[in-house]
């Protein structure tokens, strides 16, 4: 097919090509032949953001979502570098995102032109690859391939640079038939064969699966229930496995997880980790010990082995491993007593979770109230730190794609702008933002977005008036804090001046009425904000597990030294 239309409409047509609903940026002087395009789109949709930071955040929830990649669109430099954040999220992370970035004009001649910096170079680290087509015919071929690129393998942002005079001009706009995506890696079957008798060995295999795995769906739980293993998750992992099976174990297993689950890992005699890549943060600082034999399943082959020895590594697809091994491994009986232990553990964190706190509001009677109130089809997002800490170990998800947090990044900021990436790409879903009053400062300008979108988003601050996580390593390590307590402001009157209705919540006694309000309120399309004294006295089993775990590999005289500064600033004041 051969058609003369300008650059931004083969663009356009491109993504109209490849399904993405959802465009996320600011247009400027280089590219609002791209806006124009895309106003006339029937099908995709541009949604202006207050800053491009967020505009990434938004394209990386919207993905997780839903499953459908969505599109950043940037101006040249600073565009691109407000960006970065929301990029480099994906990209440790493993989130498809396509980043059209707009580039200077290449047909003048002229150097020192408005925004020109090496934009390519400034995207190589966080993006699987940089793409700009040498002339208008390769447009649409070239955004194809990049949409392609960020799904294959190993999933993540693929830059674009168009030049600016290629949006502008009219080329002859090829059309071709997309390549096919290569298929994903099939496991072999010696390898499989190796690990189903590997696991028909062990007496109590240990299932660790990670967000790679969310494809593998049922057959992971037959797959659980054929060895009777338990199932602990990464962060980003957890619902892959549904956490109301009685095999559920818990997101983790080693010191930042609680007793009875560390007791039930240690208890093992082999791990089967699927789609996982043992990262810091899943693994609470390296703080787990996988019980050998490790057969590592991952779709890159340079994870298996990267952090902890692996007797063997298979390089597939998720799914196709699970229903391979499923293939060969035979059902064994059920294990009341494990089944019992797990739910007597359960029970117990249950109740540890429950007590009430006097004067504030509970983190986890927060949480098992939200889920209540808005329901199983609930997407929540969070933020680096207490937030997510909080939503990992509070909340339980059944399936993957409902809790939205920065891992491996670990971005402040992320909640709010993902909140709406979230709505935008599922309307029909209630969606909850649990962010930080700190990291509220960074993006929560969005709202205005939301706003005038008219996404019903219910936004909770877990209000302290410091930055949470880091006050607490900071008052448990070094006996004192620094630069982590936050100037206070006045949250209700922002967010009102921004057309959000603002809420108060006290205290334990007020959750069950204000979030009833704001549930109703955010069904009629109206943002949300819940201004919540939120209690951090009890530290989450993450936060302990992580200071002891680093508080262990110091060597003696650097454990004593800080304990006995720790034991001095607290008896002298902090001073």
């Amino acid at each position: 097919m051969t058609s003369r239309k300008t650059g931004a409409e083969l663009v356009v047509a491109a993504l109209e090509d490849e399904g993405i609903a959802l465009a996320f940026g600011i247009p400027g002087t280089h590219n609002i032949e791209l806006y124009d395009a895309l106003h006339a789109s029937s099908s995709v949709r541009a949604v202006l953001v207050t800053d491009e930071q967020s505009a990434s955040f938004m394209a990386d929830a919207a993905c997780r979502a839903s499953g459908r990649m969505a599109c950043v669109n940037v101006v040249p430099g600073a565009g691109l570098t407000h960006a970065l954040s929301g990029i480099g999220e994906a990209f440790l992370d493993g989130i498809p995102m396509l980043v059209l970035g707009c580039g200077i004009r290449r047909d003048t001649g002229k150097a020192y032109q408005l925004h020109d910096v090496d934009q390519a170079g400034l995207a190589k680290p966080v993006t699987k690859a940089q793409l700009r087509p040498a002339s208008g015919d390769e447009l649409y071929e070239t955004v194809r391939r990049a949409c392609r690129l960020a799904h294959e393998g190993v999933p993540g942002p693929v830059f674009v640079e168009v030049p600016a005079d290629q949006y502008i001009f009219r080329h002859e706009g090829r059309l071709p038939e997309p390549a096919p995506a290569s298929p994903a890696p099939a496991p072999y079957e010696e390898a499989v064969a190796q690990a189903a008798a590997l696991l028909k060995n062990a007496k109590q295999p240990l299932l660790y699966v990670g967000l790679g795995a969310a494809g593998a769906g049922a057959d992971l739980v037959a797959l659980a229930e054929r060895l009777e293993a338990p199932v602990s998750t990464t962060f980003q992992g957890k619902g892959v496995f549904p956490e109301s099976h009685p095999l559920w174990l818990w997101p983790g297993f080693g010191d930042a997880a609680p007793p009875f689950a560390r007791f039930v890992a240690a208890s093992g005699d082999a791990t089967l980790a699927i789609g996982c890549r043992f990262g810091e943060v899943a693994t609470g600082s390296y703080g787990v010990t996988p019980p050998r034999p490790l057969v590592h399943v991952d779709i890159d082959p340079i994870v298996p082995g990267r952090n902890y020895p692996t007797d063997l590594a298979i390089t597939a697809d998720a799914a196709a491993a699970v229903k391979a091994l499923l293939a060969k491994l035979p059902t064994r009986g059920g294990d009341p007593t494990l089944r019992r232990r797990l739910l007597e553990g359960h029970a117990d964190v249950e109740r540890e979770f429950s007590l009430p706190s006097e004067g504030r509001v509970a983190p986890h009677r927060l949480l098992r109230a939200l889920q209540t109130e808005f329901g199983p089809d609930t997407i929540f997002t969070s933020d680096s730190g207490n937030g997510t800490f909080l939503a990992v170990e509070g909340l339980r998800l059944d399936r993957p794609g409902r809790l939205l947090s920065p891992v491996d990044y670990s971005c402040m900021g992320y909640a709010v702008p993902a909140a709406l990436g979230a709505k935008l790409a599922c309307p029909d879903s209630p969606v909850v933002a649990l962010a930080g009053d700190g990291a509220f400062l960074m993006t929560g300008l969005e709202l205005l977005t939301a706003a005038q979108n008219r996404l019903g988003v219910v936004v909770v601050i877990l209000r302290d008036r410091e930055l949470a996580q880091i006050a607490q390593f900071q008052e448990t390590a070094l006996g004192r804090k620094s630069c982590s307590e936050l100037p206070d402001y006045d949250l209700v009157g922002l967010v009102r001046s921004l057309g959000v209705e603002p809420l108060t919540l006290s205290c334990d006694a007020e959750i069950p009425e204000i979030l009833r309000r704001a549930k109703e309120l955010s069904e009629t399309g109206r943002p949300v904000l819940v201004d919540t004294a939120i209690d951090y006295s009890v530290k989450t089993y993450f936060t302990r597990g992580v200071v002891k775990t680093n508080f262990l590999r110091l060597p003696w005289a650097d454990r004593l030294r800080f304990v006995a500064r720790a034991l001095g600033r607290k008896a002298f004041g902090g001073a």
